[in-house]
């Protein structure tokens, strides 16, 4: 995904996209959709993050980077489980045990 997006950067600054594509239903509609799945991914992110600093900085990064900022939340919480952990210990929050 940062090959592509330097690759178009290179080629296209984001706010030179002409009207006419800019206004044309399938690119609207694939923009709502991008970022429907963003903020359905971001309030995953909202559950797990505890500070709202964290969680303001994650929803910025998640709006300008996209699966980028994504990917690299997955892959940062991949890394804090502990051996053997399951899919329910990756998706749901830490458990605070006494």
């Amino acid at each position: 995904m940062i090959a592509v997006t330097a690759w178009a950067s290179t080629h296209c600054a984001l706010w030179a996209i002409p009207p006419e594509i800019i206004g044309h239903p399938w690119f609207i509609a694939t923009l709502a959709d991008t970022y429907w799945a963003f903020l359905t991914f971001y309030l995953w992110v909202y559950y797990k993050e505890n500070h709202a600093v964290a969680r303001i900085a994650w929803l910025v990064a998640i709006l300008l980077l996209g699966n980028i900022a994504m990917a690299i939340y997955l892959l940062l919480q991949l890394a804090k489980l502990p051996p053997g952990a399951d899919f329910e210990t990756f998706l749901l929050k830490e458990v605070k045990k006494p």
